[in-house]
C-alpha cells in the first residue's frame, strides 16, 4: 500500500549543502528513516528522487543529500555531516544507510566499520549496483576486508541489476559469498536490469546522467529498490 509524500528541501552541514527530505503524508513525528547517497556525479541528489519518493510512499522518511565526490577529501565530510543530518531527523527512529554505485560502497563500509565513520551504527545498510573491493570514501577501508573484524549486528542488503555493465553484478555477488561465509546477516538480489535501473532510472547519452526510468524492467527494479529500502527501515 502506498501514500501520498511530501518532498522538502533542507541544508546540512556547515556547507549548507541541500538535502531533500521524502516523507509519507500523515501525522508528524519520527519515522524509520533512509539516508540515500548517490554515485560518483556531484550533487546529483535529483537522480535519486523518483526512487526516494517510491520508499517513502511505502511509509519511510527518506532524505537524500548532494554531496561531492570530487571534493578535496573525495566528499567524506559531506557524507559524515549529512549522517549527522539523518540521526537527528530520524529522532531515535531506525536509520538505515543505503546508497548507490560509489554511495553503495560508502553506506556498506560505514555499517560494517563504524569505528572509522565516528562510530555511527546504522539500522541496516543498502547497497544498491555497488563495488566493495576498493577503498570507500567513507571510512578509507575496502569493506572486503573489514568483514573479519565487521559489527554482525547490522544487516547488509545488496541489490544489483544482472546486467550491469559499469559495475558487474559480480561485485555484489563476491561480497554477499564473503558476508555469509562470515556469518554476516545478508540478502541479495539481481534483477534483470543495468546499473541505472537499480534505482529506476534509465542513463541518457544526450543529458549525460540518469533520468526516470521508462522500461518496464527498470521500472520494476526500481520498485524492487524501493520496497527493499523500506523494509530494511521497517
Amino acid at each position: 500500500m502506498t501514500a501520498p509524500t511530501t518532498t522538502t528541501t533542507l541544508a546540512y552541514g556547515p556547507d549548507r549543502r541541500a538535502v531533500d527530505v521524502h516523507r509519507p503524508d500523515g501525522p508528524p513525528g519520527p519515522l524509520p528513516t533512509v539516508l540515500l547517497w548517490h554515485g560518483r556525479g556531484p550533487d546529483e541528489r535529483d537522480v535519486l528522487a523518483p526512487l526516494a519518493r517510491a520508499a517513502a510512499a511505502l511509509g519511510v522518511l527518506v532524505a537524500v543529500p548532494d554531496w561531492r565526490p570530487d571534493a578535496p577529501d573525495g566528499g567524506r565530510s559531506h557524507l559524515l555531516d549529512s549522517a549527522a543530518f539523518a540521526r537527528e531527523l530520524a529522532d531515535g527512529a531506525p536509520l538505515v544507510l543505503a546508497g548507490w554505485s560509489l554511495g553503495a560502497r560508502a553506506a556498506v563500509a560505514a555499517a560494517l566499520a563504524p569505528a572509522a565513520f565516528d562510530g555511527f551504527r546504522p539500522h541496516a545498510a543498502v547497497g544498491l549496483a555497488g563495488s566493495y573491493d576498493t577503498p570507500a570514501v567513507s571510512t578509507g577501508t575496502v569493506p572486503l576486508d573489514d568483514l573479519r573484524t565487521a559489527d554482525r549486528g547490522v544487516p547488509v542488503h545488496l541489490l544489483h541489476g544482472a546486467g550491469d555493465l559499469v559495475v558487474p553484478a559480480e561485485r555484489s555477488r563476491a561480497l554477499h559469498a564473503a558476508l555469509l561465509a562470515h556469518g554476516h546477516p545478508v540478502t541479495h538480489r539481481e534483477p534483470p536490469t543495468d546499473h541505472a535501473g537499480a534505482i529506476g532510472g534509465e542513463y541518457s547519452p544526450e543529458a549525460r546522467r540518469c533520468l526516470p526510468a521508462t522500461g518496464p524492467r527498470a521500472l520494476a527494479a526500481g520498485r524492487a529498490a524501493a520496497g527493499l529500502l523500506a523494509a530494511a527501515a521497517r
